[in-house]
């Protein structure tokens, strides 16, 4: 049984607690799911976390607005990763995907939150480019103004649902001024003429990813989100929501990688005792068991934080998601140590959980950007 004493810490309100307990029955239910075919399995997680009502949290309920509950959507990610990290990216992708229409979409926009947080469309989030990643001012993408319509025109690469999605939040650049003030957000549907899936794009832990083209793909002039020269703005908004949720997602490929290894070094026996007792066995437990609780208080830090109306937790969110990835790195590859030749036979968990977490130091914000904003805030701030 998973370490669940943490609920119990004042970041949390009674309403956390029980959805955490709820999703918890659910996931023991449900997950994990077969990951043969990438993409059915996504779209099946998708179907069915909408249907059982677990994608209401990452958008915008229309018909209710309220700002979106990041402490919600960390426990969120923590538990779905601690059982199957296909079903975290399901979930996230749903929420990253819209957050730009849930903070700054039109009312006809939005109209697309309903069926993504029903599991009845599929979201992306379309920012990295071949030659502009962590640098998003470097953007080349063109959206090019044409009477009442956009040609957009260039190409987007590792484009999480990228293949799958029924339409894409496009990031491009119309020129307003130079550098990240000339960036422009576009909601783009899948069907669009001119987008083409270019290359599907093979990882360490299959997910579906995709380098997308456009060429000259026409959209009309009320599929630009927010105004003209805000893309940069509202990337970084979204981000800023959305990354303190990556490191809650590495805290649960963590946690499980303790739970796993606490049940290892109970069970297995190495010079007539448990390995339990063996005091380097004991260091590397503890040694994990710091690094999951440390994780934890700065990702609920930084998600507390922002639910109780912090405008930017650029901060908070980037010590989350730096210290919650490097350290996940850390104690997952201790517990592949702990298994011995178990630990990278494949499809065992530690395997598994060793592939997974790789993607979550680069995504989002690569962990030596994040050191780069971290020096920036504190120094700003002094």
């Amino acid at each position: 049984m998973p370490d669940r004493s943490f609920l119990t810490w004042p970041f949390f309100a009674d309403r956390h607690r029980e959805l955490a307990e709820r999703l918890e029955a659910w996931c023991a239910k449900n997950l994990p799911v077969a990951h043969d075919d990438v993409d059915a399995a996504c779209r099946e997680l998708v179907t069915r976390l909408g249907k059982d009502g677990w994608l209401k949290p990452t958008a915008l309920d229309t018909e209710n607005p309220a700002a979106l509950d990041v402490r919600t959507l960390c426990l969120t990610r923590e538990t779905l990763a601690r059982h199957d990290g296909l079903a975290d990216f399901a979930f996230a992708m749903q929420g990253l995907g819209t957050g730009a229409l849930s903070l700054f979409g039109s009312p006809d926009q939005q109209s697309w939150l309903a069926k993504t947080r029903a599991g009845k469309a599929i979201s992306a989030f379309a920012l990295s480019e071949p030659r502009s990643g962590s640098d998003v001012a470097n953007m080349e993408m063109a959206a090019t103004r044409d009477r009442d319509s956009y040609l957009l025109s260039g190409e987007k690469t590792w484009i999480s649902n990228g293949g799958i999605a029924d339409f894409y939040v496009v990031f491009a650049r119309t020129g307003e001024a130079p550098g990240a003030k000339g960036l422009s957000a576009f909601v783009v549907p899948s069907e669009t003429e001119g987008l083409i899936v270019a290359e599907r794009l093979e990882v360490i832990a299959p997910h579906p990813l995709a380098r997308l083209s456009f060429d000259n793909a026409r959209v009309p002039a009320s599929a630009l989100v927010g105004k003209p020269g805000d893309g940069f703005r509202i990337a970084m908004s979204v981000l800023d929501v959305f990354r303190s949720t990556v490191g809650a997602a590495a805290l649960g490929f963590a946690r499980r990688a303790l739970d796993e290894s606490i049940k290892r070094v109970a069970e297995r026996r190495l010079f007539g005792a448990p390995m339990a007792e063996l005091q380097m066995v004991q260091g590397h437990i503890a040694d994990m068991a710091l690094d999951v609780d440390a994780a934890a208080l700065l990702v609920y830090r930084a998600a507390w934080t922002k639910d109780l109306g912090a405008a930017r937790v650029t901060r908070e969110a980037a010590m989350a998601k730096l210290f919650a990835t490097d350290k996940a790195q850390e104690v997952i590859d201790k517990a592949v140590q702990l298994h011995g030749g178990d630990g990278v036979r494949r499809g065992h968990i530690v395997e598994r959980l060793y592939r997974e977490i790789r993607a979550l130091r680069i995504y989002e914000g690569a962990s030596d950007v994040q050191k780069v904003v971290i020096a920036r805030q504190v120094l700003g701030a002094a």
